[in-house]
């Protein structure tokens, strides 16, 4: 590892003009591109305090062996030259987007003597007209069928298209009139290149002068008594309209923009955009990236713009974006003298568009969400990852169980906390469980780890010693249930969607099995440990849970934390953290525990805080159950509508009679006290 203070540049010799800079490693390679409106600014800020940095931050500068610079007269030269190097380096520090799947096009061979039409994937060509992206092949191939009535171009391969010129006869589309067939001479080069050329204009938007055309030609044939001439063009003003209906139509007719949004985390980010032409969907296509260095929201758009529409020749007249990028001006400059007109780059506000912009945010969301479960489902990479653990905690073995905690208030209202269960690497939502927070009050996440911990714990050291030593070192896997108010998934086994999973075929080789008391027959509730518990915090989460521990004579279970700031991994009684790397299986996989904690205990909350917003005050009603408030909510629709409501207005309610209607009121305008009285 390089010390950056080594090849800082002199004071004063950093220029303070736009420019971009490069930092190389020894070995003279490019590890990062970067650009600033003032040099010496952003330069300098490399090498003021270094502890202050960013850790990926910190990681480059130790990597870094040098720096150099360019100046440029213009933020927008800066924006080109920026790209150019990224492109020509491809630096490993720098944001690198990749497509999340192989998205087909439409694609239209104008460079060919013979245009023809086909479905397209990988790299695009010079000459080639491209249309989409689609989702799926079949999507192209259904809108390809029905405008090959109207628009007869070729779809045939060369060896088709050879053969038929050699034998003089054209193939099956030629003969069923889904091909004008310029192999055997029915129309010249130059005709059947038109009919490409419409085909383009249809697909890229201009629909309506194709329909208007055609149904002016069936009028006219129909006037002079060609009435098979107007069906067939009748059929064909409706195979258009049905190749329209599988494009929705999201915003008016002349719009035409792309719609971007972006789902992340802290390690990835993914990219979604559907392509507007004509007020309808034309495409859709996503990437995936990885955060290499710490970005914004902002930044990711202004890198995605410029590598996505550079070197595009289809950039649009509006690109919507979900946070502004940096530097606006001088990146909008940029795209309008690509596209050789106005280009305008918006975070939509309202209407259709920032509906539009909520369904595309979905499907960014769904994409991650997606390329999350795929790497988590892989065999290779849960081992890698749990290896990772195993050696950056100094484990004697893999944690092959590992539980995740987590709490969740509002300004120390309704705390409650949560605890994940991840088994060789797989969430086991069958044994996730939620705490109500007893002892603690207000806003003290320590002391709430502290008591979770101990609760959870408590239960299996009075098991564990009810069991001999050795026997009970071999346990691996799944603890059971809580008493004394602690609740299973939602309080309900089949709640919220946590179903139950099988144990690995690793843990269940290794001998683990569920311990029966011999007195119910029923599993011992926490009769195995965790092998690794993370909580959610730095390190006094850390110490809160290791005192708990201690507190019982636990001493067999490993502890860690995850600080969600700089993702560092935090362990009892050490004064740094562990800093695994950026790209580390096992730090992905502690920041799918953590990110899991998080939501199940926000979820909770939410839960509770509701209950309580809407119908704490009924629930000191004498004979007022939960069946009969519901009831009266429902009909009322509000506690506020309730109170103002009459006795005699309340006792209309099924169920409610005069004497329970009168105990309601005089509870919800505090007079409860007197109404007793008087009973």
């Amino acid at each position: 590892m390089a010390d950056p203070a080594t090849y800082r540049p002199t004071p004063g010799s950093i220029p303070e003009s736009p420019g971009v800079y490069r930092f190389r490693d020894e070995h003279g390679r490019v590890i990062y591109v970067g650009k600033a409106k003032n040099l010496r600014s952003r330069l300098n800020s490399y090498f003021a305090e270094f502890a202050g940095l960013h850790p990926r931050t910190q990681t480059m500068l130790q990597t870094a062996a040098n720096v150099t610079w360019i100046v440029v007269g213009t933020e927008v030269e800066a924006l080109q030259l920026e790209y150019s190097w990224i492109k020509e380096f491809d630096p490993r520090f720098n944001v690198r987007y990749r497509d999340d799947k192989s998205y087909p096009y439409l694609a239209v061979t104008l460079d060919e003597e013979f245009p023809r039409v086909m479905v397209m994937r990988g790299a695009k060509r010079k000459g080639v007209r491209y249309f989409g992206p689609y989702s799926h092949a079949w999507a192209i191939r259904e809108t390809v069928d029905l405008l090959l009535r109207v628009f007869p171009i070729r779809t045939c391969k060369p060896g088709v298209l050879k053969r038929a010129q050699q034998t003089g006869r054209p193939c099956l589309l030629g003969y069923i009139n889904k091909c004008s067939a310029p192999c055997v001479g029915r129309v010249s080069a130059a005709e059947h290149r038109l009919i490409a050329e419409e085909f383009c204009d249809f697909m890229a938007g201009n629909s309506t002068r194709f329909i208007k055309r055609l149904e002016r030609e069936m009028r006219q044939a129909a006037a002079v008594e060609e009435y098979e001439r107007a069906a067939r063009l009748r059929d064909d003003i409706q195979a258009l309209a049905r190749a329209l209906e599988k494009q929705a139509v999201v915003l008016g007719d002349n719009t035409d923009c792309d719609v971007i949004a972006l789902a992340e985390d802290h390690l990835e980010a993914a990219v979604q955009v559907f392509y507007v032409r004509g007020g309808r969907i034309r495409g859709q296509r996503g990437w995936v990236v990885d955060k290499v260095e710490e970005v914004e929201t902002g930044d990711l758009v202004e890198h995605f713009l410029l590598q996505a529409y550079s070197e595009s020749e289809s950039v649009p007249r509006e690109v919507l974006v979900p946070a502004e990028p940096p530097e606006p001006e001088a990146l909008t400059e940029l795209l309008s003298e690509q596209r050789g007109g106005p280009v305008h780059v918006r975070v939509p506000q309202r209407g259709d568009k920032k509906a539009l912009m909520e369904t595309v945010a979905r499907n960014a969301h769904e994409a991650l969400k997606q390329h999350k479960t795929r790497r988590a489902g892989d065999l290779t990479t849960r081992s890698k990852a749990l290896q990772e653990i195993q050696e950056a905690l100094g484990l004697d073995q893999a944690p092959l169980r590992m539980e995740c905690y987590d709490v969740s208030n509002l300004q120390g209202t309704n705390v409650v906390a949560s605890m994940v269960v991840f088994e060789d690497g797989l969430a086991r939502k069958s044994e996730y469980r939620r705490f109500k927070i007893r002892a603690v009050e207000g806003q003290d996440d320590v002391r709430s780890i502290h008591e979770v911990i101990t609760r959870r714990f408590k239960r299996y050291a009075a098991e564990r010693d009810r069991e001999p030593a050795a026997e009970s070192a071999d346990r691996v896997l799944a603890s059971y249930g809580f008493g004394d108010g602690d609740q299973g998934a939602d309080g309900d086994p089949s709640a919220d969607g946590h179903e139950s999973a099988d144990g690995p075929p690793s843990a269940v080789e290794a001998g683990a099995h569920q311990p029966i008391d011999p007195e119910t027959g029923k599993p011992r509730r926490f009769a195995y440990p965790p092998n690794l518990v993370v909580v959610d915090g730095g390190a006094p989460q850390v110490a809160a849970a290791q005192r708990a521990l201690e507190e019982l004579g636990v001493d067999d279970v490993t502890v860690c934390g995850l600080a969600k700031r700089l993702e560092e991994v935090w362990i009892p009684e050490e004064e740094d953290p562990v800093i695994l790397p950026r790209r580390s299986e096992g730090l992905y996989l502690l920041q799918r525990m953590r990110d899991e904690a998080h939501r199940f205990a926000i979820t909770f909350h939410r839960a509770r805080r509701s209950k309580a917003m809407t119908a704490s005050e009924l629930d000191n009603v004498p004979g007022l159950g939960p069946t009969r408030r519901t009831t009266l909510l429902k009909h009322f629709g509000s506690v506020q509508r309730l109170k103002r409501a009459t006795p005699d207005q309340i006792a209309e309610v099924p169920g409610i009679g005069r004497h329970t209607a009168e105990s309601i009121a005089a509870a919800l305008h505090g007079r409860l006290g007197d109404r007793g009285t008087s009973r």
